[in-house]
């Protein structure tokens, strides 16, 4: 164990303890505490936020999965067995295998994924993921009918708005779904769609839990026409333990929320032999400090995310580990080895616990691009000469150095260099503060001091105060703007974002697939993850070119351009630093967990090393891996 504060670890262990045990039947298999822990929502078409989409992956399963042992992260089978894809990329046609099995017994068919990714499409359910749902030829069109019916039913008279009236909007809706996109169940074990234009990574998509199936005869229970607005009146009670239905290695059998979340294997599964542990469980553990000693007293096996204001410590001490030990590391990571089959092979110690592992991920700071703020005044930021003043007068290596202090690269561009095969980021704005008082002056503002107070939004907690609080004294030195400090709890964050309700607001962005799309989709103009409202036509075209260009590297130099713009002349966000993820097990004892830098872990893949469950050998990557995938060290 770590035993960084051992006075402490007793209380924790009580604490996480009294979690564990509250109306648990056992101890799980395996306990591991999911990011910040609170689970918002299973209801995949909704999901946006990383604990929540790595809670989908253990109760749910797409139609592909990602192998998440190979460094390609490559597309393996899942709910289907197989497919064929016509000679232009468009339309695919998925296999479904006869094994696959709901919790409830009942077999998983294509319809279920008409179904489910129907819901998607839907202007009711507000999904942040629409876009990817958009490349079914026809779904735009879907979308767009559905809005303007809805926006008509709720212009009719009161008296015309009634529950017949919405049932039939329903029902034309349905029909209009099925004559309009291309998404087809051939029969319960075909399914079949065709993309607008070629979707190199469509097949990574279909293994994204937002295109995981929801049971169709539960949910579709709880989501019925309202009389008033004529949209669908969505009810959560179907995500409840004793109701909820998943096609998924493990059965929801506990979740209280906030408290703690549990989960048993699926004897449905179709592939179940395959799973090496019982049961898992998710305690909520919200305060960073407590996560670590809830490790060190033994209550938790995992911790997916360590966010603790002394994180740059703990990597220190694995630092001077590895230099104890260079000789040995040194040989061991010239045979190709990935870093935590390293770790096993190096003698034992406590601080061989702690994994950092670069991330295919960025973190940035926001700005409003919006034409007037939500009070009315105008919005500085909407000019593209302030932001990338701002983004210009950011010390980035400072920050990195001397207040992250784990090794995270800086980043001047948002997609992180050298992570996407056949793909060249821009060069990205330099650290220029002279130039960046000129160029605000050039925007009209020749005296800062007039410049209205730039509020910084962010949640509490993982060390985003001290962000904030660097990056104010930047641009209070170097632009000489006056700054206020806006910290607020997560939930209310997450509200002020998502309503523009800021200036400035922290942000960041763990790729979901391994194309450049998965960051630069998010500052399209119709995107549901354009927390800023950014909206250049020429930006957007650059996109639309880069879906139907064929050629592979004349698409890569489109992407390329499209990042160029937000990078060096618009600037919706600037870059801080590409992210590094902090974890906390021992590799002696567990396996399955994987070093990629896309850090998607797969908790089906979990075995708990000589429990005499599961081959009890140890998972490996394979040799000879790319920078990304390599410690930090």
């Amino acid at each position: 164990m770590l035993k960084l504060f051992v006075p402490l670890a007793l209380l924790a262990a009580l604490v996480v303890g009294a979690v564990l045990s509250d109306g648990a039947s056992k101890p799980a298999d395996f306990t591991y505490i999911n990011g910040s822990g609170t689970i918002n929502t299973l209801d995949l078409q909704r999901m946006s936020w990383q604990p929540d989409l790595r809670a989908a992956r253990m109760f749910f399963e797409g139609l592909t999965a990602n192998d998440v042992f190979t460094w390609g992260y490559d597309v393996v089978p899942a709910v289907a067995e197989s497919w064929e894809i016509t000679d232009d990329g468009r339309t695919y046609t998925f296999h479904l295998r006869e094994d696959a099995k709901w919790s409830n017994g009942a077999p998983v068919v294509a319809g279920d994924f008409v179904y489910s990714w129907r819901r998607a499409l839907l202007p009711d359910i507000g999904s942040d993921y629409i876009a990817f749902f958009l490349l079914i030829e026809g779904a735009p069109e879907f979308y767009a009918w559905r809005q303007n019916a809805i926006d008509d039913y709720e212009s009719r008279p009161e008296s015309d708005r009634t529950q017949a009236a919405a049932d039939a909007l329903w029902e034309e809706t349905q029909r209009r779904f099925e004559e309009t996109v291309a998404l087809k169940a051939i029969d319960d074990r075909t399914l079949t769609m065709t993309l607008s234009e070629p979707t190199p990574y469509w097949l990574d998509l279909c293994a994204f839990a937002v295109f995981y199936p929801v049971y169709p005869d539960l949910v579709s229970q709880y989501e019925k026409p309202a009389a008033n607005t004529g949209r669908l009146d969505l009810r959560q009670g179907w995500t409840k333990p004793d109701r909820i239905v998943t096609n998924g290695a493990f059965m929801l059998t506990e979740w209280k929320f906030r408290r703690s979340m549990r989960g048993e294997k699926s004897p449905h599964y179709w592939n179940r032999d395959s799973i090496s542990v019982d049961s898992i469980e998710m305690p909520v553990v919200d305060e960073p400090n407590a996560m670590i000693l809830a490790f060190e007293s033994g209550s938790v096996d995992f911790v997916t995310d360590v966010t603790v204001g002394y994180r740059a410590d703990i990597y220190a001490r694995k630092l001077a580990f590895y230099d104890e030990n260079r000789e040995q590391y040194e040989a061991l990571k010239a045979e190709g080895l990935d870093p935590i089959e390293i770790d096993r092979r190096l003698p034992d110690d406590p601080r061989k616990n702690i994994h950092v592992f670069p991330a295919f991920a960025t973190y940035w700071y926001n700005f409003n691009c919006l034409e007037k703020l939500p009070d009315g005044r105008s919005n500085p930021f909407h000019d593209p000469r302030v932001r990338r003043a701002f983004a210009m007068a950011v010390d980035k290596e400072t920050l990195v150095r001397e207040v992250k202090r784990t090794g995270e690269p800086v980043a001047s561009t948002i997609i992180p260099p050298n992570s996407i095969g056949g793909y060249t980021s821009p060069a990205g704005l330099g650290y220029d503060p002279a130039a960046a008082r000129r160029l605000l002056g050039e925007a009209g503002w020749p005296d800062p001091s007039q410049f209205p107070t730039v509020d910084i939004l962010f949640n509490k907690d993982a060390g985003h105060d001290l962000i904030a609080q660097s990056v104010a004294k930047d641009w209070q030195r170097n632009l000489g703007v006056p700054i206020s400090l806006a910290q607020k709890e997560l939930k209310v964050y997450r509200n002020d974002l998502k309503k523009q309700n800021y200036m400035v607001s922290r942000a960041g962005w763990y790729a979901d697939y391994g194309d450049p799309t998965t960051f630069l989709e998010i500052n399209r103009s119709t995107d549901g993850n354009n927390d800023r409202k950014y909206n250049n036509p020429v930006y957007d075209d650059l996109l639309d070119q880069a879906r139907v260009e064929t050629d592979p590297a004349k698409r890569m130099a489109l992407l390329s351009e499209a990042e160029r713009i937000i990078m060096e002349e618009d600037l919706p966000m600037v870059p801080l630093y590409h992210y590094v993820t902090v974890y906390l097990f021992d590799p002696d004892e567990i396996s399955g967990i994987n070093p990629h830098a896309r850090a998607m872990q797969q908790m089906y893949m979990i075995d708990v090393l000589g429990d005499g469950k599961g081959p009890d050998v140890p998972r490996t990557m394979p040799v000879l891996a790319p920078t990304l995938g390599e410690a930090t060290p």
